[in-house]
């Protein structure tokens, strides 16, 4: 119990203190991370029937993803991000169609597909991020002057 109070504590923490593009990034890996459960529960012996409970875990799993997907597009800033803000609107648009289909008809192909654009963006986001730090810590002066 004290474990998972900690976890939540430090998850909660993570949250709070991390920067909007790290947010961001937190955002896509719940999403993948959802995506990646559902075609877990997706792929079951061949000659099966579908258990009722697996399905419905499968369709919360994609439910997820497509509420992750939807915070992304409420976040999006169009008077600063402009075209950017509209392509990105569209593609989570796209995703979140993709979701739905892949969701009635269980079909691994577009899960697939989505997460892999996902990671695409993911990675973009990491490398704005990486290089606006690096922006960052060149316009900062790196000592003081004791010289006077």
């Amino acid at each position: 119990m004290a474990y998972s109070n900690a976890l939540a504590a430090y998850r909660q923490t993570r949250i709070k203190t991390a920067g909007q593009g790290q947010l961001i990034i937190m955002l896509y890996d719940g999403a993948v991370m959802n995506i990646d459960r559902a075609l877990e529960l997706i792929k079951m012996p061949s000659g099966k029937k579908r258990d009722p409970a697996r399905i419905e875990q499968i369709s919360k799993a994609v439910l997820k993803s497509q509420e992750i997907i939807t915070e992304l597009m409420v976040s999006l800033d169009f008077e600063k991000g402009g075209e950017i803000a509209s392509n990105l609107f569209s593609i989570y648009t796209w995703f979140n169609k993709e979701l739905l289909e892949a969701n009635m008809s269980f079909d691994e192909e577009r899960l697939m597909s989505v997460r892999k654009m996902i990671c695409d963006l993911r990675g973009a986001w990491v490398e704005v991020i990486a290089l606006t730090a690096a922006d960052e810590r060149k316009a900062t002066p790196q000592g003081v002057s004791l010289a006077g």
